[in-house]
């Protein structure tokens, strides 16, 4: 009898073995993506998710997606109710990139891949990050203003301070600014981050500087649309909208519309289509071990990141043309019909 039993087990772990990895070849087939989002209340990330998901269906995944609502801690539970539901990937756009150390250990823990969505994941074992070059973006940005007003005072408003994206940002404006504060051309009268990007907050800042510089500022470096919002709507109380020039990012519709009204003198366009789709093949690519195209690598403090880094476009009023044929808005909705 006990001769008997020792092939019966082999035999059952064989099929045990052939059912797991029937099973692996299924997720693979079919991958589940957790999709966690900063903020969905954002115009930017909700066009993320819906470029995301369409291409990840595309590809034969299903996408679980969440919006932290500006929230670390909410952010915290849903990746590990990510975690629970057993997806194989989670994309995650960092509210604070500097918390997720923990969530992430979690999450590799269970065997689940990590990609740093846009922003990249500070002290954390992610397995990839894909953005677009934020330090290039910083330049853009610093050298559109400079075109327009290449001598003065310069406010430099910056991103959130949680965010590594304001950093890199703020490294590439300096690449461009620095060499004219050194020359006496540029004097930078102040600067200031702006908590959770908030153009309430940006407002009051600019107000502030402008009361502090007698309304003696030239140029005004914003680090995204929201906050050049709050800055222009600042110049606007002052009657400086316009004559100030303002840079952003992200081509929001209400800044499009003010670079075509001439109020705000530049965004940076990111064909957000484009990240999402990357991100979404990226995702299924990790799960399938497909071989990936990385172009660069972040030092995230943890480890060096393999990334993928997309290139920025400068969108002015001569150019706005193109966000019409991209399809990113109708010429209706630039100019509010």
């Amino acid at each position: 009898m006990k001769k008997n039993i020792k092939p019966i087990i082999m035999a059952l772990s064989a099929v045990f073995a052939m059912g797991i990895a029937g099973q692996a070849r299924a997720d693979a087939q079919h991958p589940k993506i957790g999709f966690s989002i900063d903020d969905l209340r954002v115009e930017r990330w909700a066009r993320d998710r819906d470029y995301f998901t369409a291409a990840a269906k595309a590809l034969g995944a299903t996408v679980y997606v969440q919006s932290a609502d500006a929230s670390e801690q909410r952010q915290i539970a849903q990746i590990e109710n990510l975690i629970s539901r057993g997806v194989d990937v989670i994309a995650i756009v960092p509210f604070n990139a500097t918390v997720m150390t923990n969530a992430v250990k979690e999450a590799k823990k269970a065997g689940i891949k990590v990609i740093s969505y846009d922003r990249l994941i500070l002290n954390a074992d992610v397995d990839a990050y894909i953005s677009f070059d934020n330090e290039k973006v910083g330049e853009l940005q610093a050298t559109e203003v400079v075109k327009h007003q290449p001598k003065g005072n310069y406010f430099l408003l910056g991103g959130s301070p949680t965010d590594n994206n304001a950093k890199l940002l703020r490294a590439g404006q300096l690449k461009v600014l620095q060499p004219l504060i050194d020359k006496g051309d540029i004097k930078v009268v102040g600067q200031q981050w702006v908590k959770e990007w908030s153009p309430t907050e940006a407002l009051s800042i600019v107000e502030n500087a402008l009361t502090a510089n007698a309304n003696k500022i030239d140029a005004i470096v914003a680090s995204n649309d929201g906050t050049a919002g709050g800055a222009i709507q600042a110049l606007a109380a002052q009657k400086l909208a316009g004559k100030v020039p303002v840079s952003g990012q992200d081509a929001d519709l209400a800044a499009v519309r003010r670079v075509v009204a001439g109020t705000q003198t530049m965004t940076v366009y990111k064909p957000i289509k484009l990240i999402a789709t990357e991100a979404a093949k990226l995702s299924i690519d990790l799960v399938r071990g497909k071989q990936i195209n990385y172009n660069t690598q972040y030092d995230n403090g943890f480890k060096k990141v393999n990334t993928i880094l997309l290139k920025p476009i400068v969108m002015t009023k001569d150019n706005v043309g193109m966000l019409v044929k991209d399809g990113f808005y109708t010429q209706a909705q630039i100019d509010g019909r």
